[in-house]
């Protein structure tokens, strides 16, 4: 196993990810999750990030990165163009999310979509008892720096995907160093959803 000092996120989309598929990770950042993917699973690999010193850690590792924005680059793609399509800790910074996931479903076979749960109980407690916005660990902003446009909890993302007919294949909750499995939208602080195009009941959900 290659991440034993990296993000718990980073090591569940890993496990995720079958080896020689075709991956494109949206904000891709510095290339650190799709870095080991390449290396170490073979994948054929794209990402598109924005920041300029970002895309060039990415091209130091040998990756190939557009600079481009999420919600501007999608529509190029052909239907299907790859196995797995990559949205971790991205959703958040969207303006149109409906758009980016429906666009990111069909030209992926599935969606891997990970995002801070702002109904986490630290970010609750700061809230209730300080009267602030929440800093945690997912969400370590300041509210006039953050580049979150939004702020959506585990139980609204499964609304949503109950709402557009989306199903949930996999989902895995996390808490700070390890997996959490009670209580998700109050215990966990991050979670990784696996969408499909399939139109079929959230109800449907692996966990």
């Amino acid at each position: 196993m290659v991440f034993k000092d990296i993000h718990l996120d980073y090591r569940i989309i890993y496990s995720i990810i079958e080896p020689d598929s075709r991956v494109l990770d949206l904000g891709c950042g510095e290339g650190d999750l799709l870095y080991p993917l390449v290396r170490d699973k073979h994948v054929r690999a794209q990402g598109i990030e924005l920041d300029d010193k970002a895309i060039q850690e990415c091209v130091k590792k040998g990756l190939s990165v557009f600079q481009d924005d999420i919600e501007n680059s999608l529509r190029e793609y052909p239907d299907h163009s790859f196995d797995y399509v990559i949205l971790n800790q991205s959703m958040q910074e969207v303006k149109k999310v409906d758009f980016v996931i429906q666009e990111a479903m069909r030209i992926g076979n599935k969606v891997i979509v990970g995002f801070p749960n702002f109904a986490y109980i630290k970010s609750r407690l700061m809230l209730f008892f300080r009267g602030r916005s929440p800093i945690t660990g997912s969400l370590p902003y300041l509210w006039f720096d953050t580049p979150n446009v939004r702020f959506l909890s585990i139980t609204d993302f499964k609304n949503f995907c109950e709402e557009k007919n989306i199903r949930i294949v996999e989902v895995h909750y996390l808490g700070e160093k390890e997996i959490v499995h009670i209580w998700p939208n109050l215990l966990a602080m991050n979670a990784i959803f696996v969408l499909t195009n399939n139109p079929k009941s959230c109800e449907e959900v692996n966990v």
